[in-house]
């Protein structure tokens, strides 16, 4: 028997190769019922993924054993019956725990990555195992597999077209004037796992946060080709200017919304940033546009992928600032209706209804306030896993612990990521209905980011004043006569709603 995980759901986990099923192997999948009860996921997730793993089950017929259980365990026993069972490296360090404990099961290479852990291993040590940034390492799998590349030179001899993909949103504008992004449409296995998972919150067996409304993102491999050819025809061309913008409004702006859909396994990287590169060859779209989707995957996603496993289990306890405060309950029932400040307001608000935010209200909204007030990281990492559609251990842990919570120290990026709040009034129109000032840094219209980021600052001024990123700022604290009342009505604000 071969064993798929509910994140292997694709064609690319059982083609032939090196260890993998034959093509008359039976399949095993195992839906434990005790995932959901030892943490409290957002509901739509939980729907995501169920639907996905029963969608799957249902397409080759009688060659999957689908099994119901409490755990993993017990469905494999009651199923394998001590049979020999393969299996494609998990994605979490506790799954893969898992497999190699149970003596029957024989754990072959990840799948659904571009790059094997033992390539990246020995470009990391030839990087003598310290500075791997990331720049350098989404060159090198540009070289490595022929991606925007003319010969031995980058297309259009620029590896980084960044500086052409930061502009703000549209003046006056609620929305991108863009092609909507697909949506699938549910059926009676989403109508299925809805009832399940409605009788599991009453009989108390589990408990969510968010909400499930109809369902937003591919739960089979079908749905996510639909989802990755509406993207490329229609949105990949405006994807890269306002790749980091923000609209009150218009959450998605031209987003792929294919990252749940990578993450499930229904889509495999390669035919991702190989159909985005045809796009630009044929004169469908930018450069800018499919170098900055290409850069997501091929670049930060493998990235996140090899340093989750390359850093090891002990890099969850990272805390190099060490914030232990615990997460307030308002943060973790999602109650954005309780927050005043109106970007966090927004942000928390799409996260409770659809279990989604893009990657700059994750970084710069979300995590720029856990980060101001001094939450535990490995706590921020847990929230981010739980919330969010797309969020795995394994993407979650690197891109909290690390890029977010600044927690590892600079292992993996060279600057904490928080601002002010004139960034957010520059990339967003968030600002503007907001009860508090993003130039105010004391008194009643004080915005929260900008008297959190000033403090931030000053409580650790020795550690980051020899940081050459962000020196100049907290040379610039130095030179603000009101930081001793910034500092005292932030502390006073505490961890209450903003």
């Amino acid at each position: 028997m071969h064993w798929l995980f509910g994140d292997q759901l694709g064609p690319h986990f059982l083609t032939p190769g090196e260890e993998g099923p034959g093509p008359e192997t039976l399949l095993l999948m195992i839906e434990a019922r005790s995932v959901f009860r030892r943490r409290r996921f957002h509901r739509a997730k939980a729907h995501l993924v169920l639907s996905a793993m029963r969608h799957r089950a249902a397409e080759p017929g009688d060659r999957v054993t689908y099994v119901r259980a409490d755990t993993y365990r017990q469905g494999l026993a009651r199923t394998a019956r001590g049979r020999p069972v393969g299996v494609h490296h998990p994605t979490s360090h506790a799954a893969l725990r898992l497999v190699r404990a149970l003596p029957q099961v024989t754990v072959g290479p990840a799948r659904g990555f571009l790059v094997p852990m033992t390539g990246f291993a020995a470009w990391a040590e030839g990087h003598g195992g310290k500075r791997l940034r990331q720049e350098d390492f989404y060159r090198w799998v540009r070289r490595g597999h022929g991606l925007l590349m003319d010969g031995e030179q980058p297309a259009a001899g620029r590896w980084n077209l960044d500086h052409d993909n930061r502009e703000p949103p549209p003046r006056e504008a609620a929305s991108l004037q863009v092609g909507r992004p697909y949506r699938p449409r549910e059926d009676d296995i989403d109508e299925e796992v809805r009832h399940d998972l409605d009788r599991c919150e009453r009989d108390g067996d589990v408990s969510f946060v968010g909400r499930d409304g109809p369902r937003l993102f591919p739960a089979t491999r079908t749905e996510g080709l639909r989802a990755l050819r509406r993207f490329v025809e229609h949105r990949l061309a405006t994807f890269g200017p306002y790749e980091d913008a923000m609209l009150a409004a218009d959450p998605v702006m031209s987003h792929s919304l294919l990252s749940s859909s990578l993450n499930l396994g229904l889509l495999d990287p390669v035919e991702c940033v190989e159909r985005a590169e045809r796009a630009w060859r044929e004169g469908r779209a930018p450069l800018n546009s499919v170098e900055g989707f290409v850069r997501q995957i091929a670049g930060w996603r493998e990235y996140v992928w090899q340093l989750y496993w390359y850093f090891g289990e002990g890099y969850r306890r990272s805390n190099a600032l060490g914030h232990t405060a615990p997460l307030p309950d308002w943060w973790n029932r999602l109650d954005a209706d309780a927050v005043r400040a109106n970007c966090l307001r927004t942000v928390l608000a799409q996260v409770r209804d659809t279990g989604w935010t893009h990657h700059i209200p994750r970084l710069m909204v979300l995590g720029s306030h856990a980060l101001q007030r001094g939450w535990d990281p490995a706590a921020v990492t847990d929230w981010f896993h739980r919330c969010f559609v797309d969020g795995y251990d394994w993407v979650m842990l690197p891109n909290v612990v690390g890029m977010s919570q600044y927690a590892d120290g600079g292992r993996m990026t060279t600057k904490p990521y928080t601002s002010a709040g004139a960034y957010v009034n520059r990339m967003s129109d968030l600002c503007g209905p907001c009860g508090y000032r993003p130039g105010d840094r004391t008194c009643e219209h004080a915005c929260p980011y900008t008297a959190g980021y000033w403090a931030f600052l000053d409580r650790h001024r020795e550690l980051l004043a020899g940081n050459q990123r962000v020196a100049r700022p907290v040379r610039q604290s130095d030179r603000l006569a009101d930081l001793p009342d910034v500092c005292a009505e932030d502390h006073a604000r505490g961890d209450a709603p903003p």
